[in-house]
């Protein structure tokens, strides 16, 4: 769990987040509504079940696959973090963990970041955030969808919560002061815009 408050002195800019579009959440959240609504009206009817129950796994894989993804780009972030502070004058001897760059992601999320991503659709954006991390601790690449059970893609986010606090706890680590360790958020694509303006004004 997260220890004491860091005690720093000045502004420490982080390296910016850049995310993968989250081009699949919104038709994986339609498809795993319908199927849950349809799985809770039909009583009756084996084969209707059974397709509805392969959608809804159908949804939970590509939904897993989303997360583990973002997961990707949001650990790479964690690393770089802890790599610029390393170099950091001030901050090079604090021994500063991941953990304390993921809880200022998911706990203490900027306002302006927080903003961006509801402008991108993205409401459960921490639980987004903790659950890919979860899921990227428990598998080094995506898994076909044959190597996972069922019973395991139902309830995936839940192995994905208890993976992320396991995670979280494994090491002792201070909180950061927001103001003091300010990051910007990027799509992959804008981004790549940004850095393509800048080499042709170079």
């Amino acid at each position: 769990m997260p220890q004491l408050k860091l005690e720093v002195e000045g502004v420490h800019p982080l390296p910016p987040l850049i995310l993968h579009p989250f081009t699949e959440s919104a038709s994986t959240v339609r498809i795993l509504e319908s199927a849950r609504a349809s799985l809770s009206m039909i009583r009756d009817g084996a084969a209707e079940n059974e397709e509805l129950e392969r959608q809804l796994l159908d949804g939970r894989f590509t939904e897993f696959r989303m997360l583990f993804y973002v997961g990707k780009d949001v650990m790479r972030w964690l690393d770089q973090c802890v790599d610029a502070c390393a170099r950091s004058t001030e901050l090079g001897t604090r021994n500063l963990a991941a953990q304390s760059f993921a809880h200022l992601l998911i706990q203490q999320t900027p306002a302006d970041v927080a903003a961006k991503l509801r402008s991108w659709g993205v409401v459960e954006f921490a639980r987004i955030f903790s659950r890919s991390i979860g899921i990227h601790t428990q598998f080094k690449e995506p898994p076909p969808r044959e190597m996972l059970q069922a019973d395991y893609l139902r309830q995936y986010y839940q192995f994905a919560d208890y993976a992320y606090t396991c995670w979280r706890d494994t090491k002792k680590h201070p909180v950061l002061n927001p103001a003091q360790f300010p990051f910007t958020l990027y799509a992959s694509g804008e981004y790549t815009k940004i850095l393509e303006e800048q080499w042709n004004d170079a």
